[in-house]
């Protein structure tokens, strides 16, 4: 999901479905809640950190810190990790001659979750006050959620769960996209705050990733079966929401911008790779086997094993110490 789905923004090329509108009918959407028991990636599954390219990484850390609310965990020879408290977010690499990734496959939003309604209020009243630029609101069900875009396009969302008794069992019939209702939102504020914003808070993660796509078959096909993902909605041939553990998505994937695109060429500011993290070594080694019994060939680094989606999309598996 992202803030091109709101009803307002009606600049998209492609004569494509609003997913939301679709999604309000009950039309198109597939509710998956298909049992891959012996193959399903543990529900304990998490998000790491997003590593993206930009092209000026002062101008993006500044981006970051002030539009956002991330901290500067380290930075130094064209690299800068962020995120809060001692938990990475984000790590930036700066090639200065990088352009925007456009009509390719890649990143289409990273999202970071906060804990409570509360923290995306105050977020939002930062916004209003410091004139951050918006690029839509919306209410998921299962979710609230606004969306920003960083300097060099990457797409960002800033989000909060609704309780999990709310949607859980009703994901694929129900998550939507709607207008927010921001004046509901804000009232979670009993006076909105006169200085500046303090930063995202301590009990933020990386919610889920949202990746543009070559197709969706196959997309599922990877993320599902090989990875082990639960198919928990799918808005037939455009977009499939894959989680672990019965959540609502940790992968969003679209075809919206990228139907039969390749994957963004070198010199573009694009998604590196995104990070999953499973809670224990054998739980990655049969993930591994599986990926290798396919087909897929995932390289072994320093930091966990690299990986690519039939959209070549990389992904870092790795597991918690």
């Amino acid at each position: 999901m992202r803030a091109e789905e709101v009803p307002d923004v009606s600049d998209r090329d492609e004569p494509v479905a609003k997913p939301g509108a679709a999604r309000r009918h009950g039309e198109g959407l597939d509710a998956a809640a298909a049992a891959h028991t012996r193959g399903e990636i543990s529900p304990l599954t998490s998000l790491g950190a997003v590593h993206l390219t930009v092209s000026d990484l002062d101008r993006s850390v500044s981006y970051y810190g002030r539009a956002v609310g991330l901290e500067v965990l380290e930075q130094g020879a064209g690299r800068a990790t962020l995120g809060v408290g001692e938990r990475r977010l984000l790590v930036l690499a700066e090639e200065r001659v990088a352009r925007p990734a456009a009509r390719h496959t890649g990143l289409y939003h990273f999202a970071l979750l906060v804990s409570q309604r509360a923290d995306l209020a105050c977020w939002l009243a930062h916004a209003a006050r410091d004139r951050v630029p918006l690029a839509g609101l919306s209410d998921h069900f299962v979710s609230e959620a606004l969306y920003l875009s960083d300097p060099d396009g990457h797409g960002i969302e800033i989000y909060w769960d609704r309780p999990r008794e709310v949607w859980e069992g009703q994901v694929g019939a129900r998550m939507t996209t709607l207008p927010l209702d921001v004046d509901d939102l804000l009232d979670e504020l009993a006076q909105p705050p006169e200085q500046g914003y303090p930063g995202l808070p301590a009990g933020t993660t990386m919610g889920h990733i949202h990746l543009k796509v070559a197709g969706i078959p196959e997309t599922v096909a990877f993320y599902r079966d090989a990875l082990g993902f639960g198919l928990m909605a799918q808005l037939g041939a455009q977009a499939a929401f894959l989680g672990a553990g019965g959540y609502h998505h940790h992968i969003g994937a679209n075809t919206w911008e990228s139907a039969g695109a390749p994957p963004p060429p070198e010199g573009t500011a694009a998604l590196r790779h995104a990070t999953i993290i499973v809670p224990w070594q054998p739980e990655r080694d049969r993930i591994l086997g599986e990926l290798l019994s396919r087909g897929h060939e995932p390289q072994e680094t320093a930091d966990g094993a690299l990986v690519r989606d039939p959209s070549e999309n990389a992904l870092l598996l790795a597991a918690h110490p």
